[in-house]
């Protein structure tokens, strides 16, 4: 009963790991591969780029076709010059998804859904760059002075803090396996789940950490993003499904370590009467009160001996001291 009430006692901690777990994956494996639908709706942030206008408000594809690819009727904006060029070479497309390690971008059908039909390869400390991607770098040599000033702020700190966020969604992936891992211990002893406790600690500290990053970084880049491309018919929002991942691996590991840490207090796993019996192990047992046994014979024997009776006959003479000691009871001393 010891160990089964041990298993049972980690059964909880263990789940909400496997939990914390498996939701850390679906972060990780968002906008990694364009032909899984479940991975593609998993993003931090979608540019859509469907509606692009001119800084005037009129459309940009319409200018385009109207001034047969003419930029310098698009105005003095060379940004707006770029990404007019970009889009007349169908470099642009309707929308990007940025995820944890890299986007997916597809067009926008008539009836409003989103189609992915391209992810980039997945690469650690990924960092979305929209001059490259949007190819706006064809017309300049510094293009990073084509975007506005607010945007290209945010975009910087967005570069410098997405490497943090990487490392940190990393570690706390590592350190969760380590915790199922060394969690195996925590049947046998209480040592086991206080050290299990522990790597939870560290499991849960980077995935909070991971997912406060994350929602503030791309809460500031959509506000930025907007203010500053709203004029050109882009907007960018935040997607939903990956923050709910993040969040709930935040849950399961905030659970899994405190539950851990419980099971180190209490659930010893060992038998109810096991440690009495371990503890009365080479002690002699002590007697209870009032109890007897005999005296040793006077005449040198054992204790508990007793001598052989004499062979009594009519005619023989026994001394008093034998018929004493043979016929009367034997005293008992009180231990």
């Amino acid at each position: 009963m010891g160990k089964a009430g041990r298993i049972a006692c980690i059964f909880t901690p263990y789940v909400l790991t496997i939990g914390a777990l498996v939701s850390l994956i679906f972060v990780g494996l968002g906008c990694t591969k364009s032909s899984s639908g479940t991975l593609n709706n998993i993003y931090f942030f979608r540019a859509d780029m469907s509606n692009l206008t001119t800084s005037g408000g009129s459309s940009l594809i319409d200018t385009l076709s109207s001034d047969l690819g003419d930029l310098t009727d698009l105005g003095s904006d060379e940004f707006e010059a770029a990404l007019a060029l970009a889009k007349s070479k169908d470099e642009v497309r309707d929308f990007y998804d940025i995820g944890l390690m890299g986007y997916c971008a597809g067009n926008k059908t008539s009836s409003g859904s989103f189609e992915v039909d391209y992810c980039s390869k997945p690469k650690a400390k990924f960092y979305f760059d929209p001059v490259s991607v949007w190819n706006l770098n064809s017309t300049t040599t510094d293009a990073d002075d084509l975007l506005p000033s607010n945007l290209k702020k945010a975009l910087n700190t967005y570069h410098t803090v997405s490497k943090w966020m990487f490392i940190a969604y990393a570690v706390a992936f590592i350190a969760t396996i380590v915790e199922l891992v060394v969690g195996l211990t925590a049947i046998f002893s209480r040592l086991g789940s206080l050290v299990t406790s522990l790597v939870s600690g560290v499991a849960f500290v980077f995935t909070i950490a991971s997912s406060i990053t994350a929602s503030a970084l791309f809460g500031v880049l959509t506000g930025t993003f907007n203010s500053a491309l709203k004029q050109y018919g882009i907007h960018g929002h935040m997607g939903k499904n990956i923050y709910v991942a993040t969040w709930i691996a935040t849950a399961f590991a905030f659970g899994g370590s405190l539950f851990w840490l419980l099971s180190s207090c209490c659930c010893s796993g060992r038998s109810p009467y096991h440690g009495d019996r371990r503890r009365g192990r080479g002690i002699t047992a002590e007697k209870a009160p009032y109890t007897y046994e005999r005296v040793s014979s006077p005449y040198g024997a054992g204790p508990g001996d007793v001598p052989p009776a004499a062979p009594y006959t009519q005619h023989q003479n026994v001394p008093m001291e034998t018929y004493h000691r043979q016929n009367a009871y034997e005293p008992f001393r009180h231990v």
